[in-house]
């Protein structure tokens, strides 16, 4: 409640104040959804301080794990639906968007997968056939309450051309088209996702734009295109990041940002690269902030955050949603890769669960003009 001196000043400066919004979705209310990659603690709510950030702070999860293929089905002859299904009802719970992460990858996705019960490779039939089988039954099950699904993850290595996974050794590239035809057949109305890290830089990014031209060729009904952000305190640039929204806004697609983190801490080896097999041994100086974030760092990292949430604004017609990819810096995937055993501060919130300065300047990044609930009149 505002005091009769404050609305007295306030209709002296001009009779409207703008109110800053106190939670990331009523800040980009109107323009994208705010999302947050969830872990078993937090959507089967045995972590109150974290189910309290999620459902207060964001309007779409993304789980980190319980949809990968060896999660959800880890033997040819049984599927664990358990986990996912807390998952999916957590989201109806709370009345979030629910993303479904993902159905073809070639990392955490047994060995069995792609054998036959004698160990001898599958056939290219036989592995389309269980490619079908689990998207079918994973994307059925869940058929009209996930609303969108990262269909195929990382199929792109950095110079553009396609991975040689064993997806591609024995299907060849038509893989992709299938899996989004088999997740389609499952669910018409869910969203349909491809998912990388690093479409920022050009190679890969122009890899992305043929294969996505190629999908469009077939009639595949891709939503969006999901750039991964896992980012770093120069990567990529503000010109990057906008022209990479750009590139795939002009082939009529919305754009994602689905993982988003920045890296404090210093990469040798991995280079700026989120492929999971690229880890690195620790050195001097490879864990420089154990003991807290430097102030200076701290406030360097609020300005990328800025900057990244400027050209997301910016770009605010084709950026369909933004999912951090963690809550709080504590339980963040980055205190394990590249180098293990390490103290990171990527996320918006603290390992005690408080907002950073990284969180004040995001919502200070958000339009002044047109939001919901952000001003109040006299």
């Amino acid at each position: 409640m505002l005091s009769r001196s404050t609305a007295i000043m306030i209709l002296l400066a001009g009779g409207v104040l703008h109110a800053q919004p106190a939670t990331l979705k009523d800040a980009f209310a109107g323009i994208f959804r705010i999302g947050a990659a969830v872990n078993p603690s937090q959507f089967e709510e045995r972590n109150a301080r974290d189910v309290a950030i999620i459902t207060s702070q964001f309007n779409s999860i993304t789980p980190e794990n319980v949809l990968k293929w060896e999660a959800v089905h880890p033997r040819v002859d049984a599927y664990n639906f358990a986990p996912a299904d807390h998952y999916v009802a957590f989201g109806e719970k709370y009345k979030l968007f629910i993303v479904g992460h993902n159905l073809v990858w070639h990392s955490q996705t047994p060995a069995w997968v792609f054998r036959d019960s004698q160990g001898a490779p599958l056939t290219h039939d036989a592995l389309l056939e269980r490619m079908h089988d689990h998207i079918r039954t994973v994307v059925g099950r869940y058929k009209g309450r996930i609303g969108g699904w990262d269909v195929v993850n990382e199929a792109l290595n950095d110079d553009g051309t396609l991975r040689q996974s064993q997806w591609y050794k024995i299907i060849g590239e038509d893989y992709i088209v299938k899996a989004f035809q088999f997740a389609h057949e499952a669910d018409p109305a869910a969203e349909l996702y491809y998912n990388d890290y690093s479409l920022e830089n050009e190679p890969k990014r122009a890899g992305a734009v043929e294969l996505i031209k190629h999908l469009q060729a077939a009639s595949i009904p891709v939503t969006a295109v999901g750039l991964q952000g896992h980012d770093e305190l120069d990567w990529p640039t503000a010109q990057q990041q906008g022209g990479t929204i750009e590139a795939f806004a002009a082939l009529g697609l919305k754009v994602a940002i689905t993982e988003l983190d920045v890296d404090v801490l210093p990469r040798k080896g991995a280079g700026s690269s989120a492929d999971v097999s690229a880890t690195a041994s620790g050195g001097a100086g490879s864990n420089p902030y154990v003991a807290g974030l430097p102030d200076a760092v701290q406030q360097e990292l609020a300005r990328r955050y800025a900057e990244l949430f400027s050209v997301f604004v910016k770009y605010r017609a084709s950026v369909a949603r933004v999912t951090f990819w963690g809550v709080t810096d504590g339980s963040s995937w980055l205190n394990n890769f590249p180098v293990r055993g390490r103290t990171n501060y990527p996320l918006l919130f603290d390992r005690e669960g408080k907002p950073k300065p990284a969180f004040r300047a995001v919502i200070g990044a958000a339009p002044k003009l047109g939001r919901r609930d952000s001003t109040e009149r006299f």
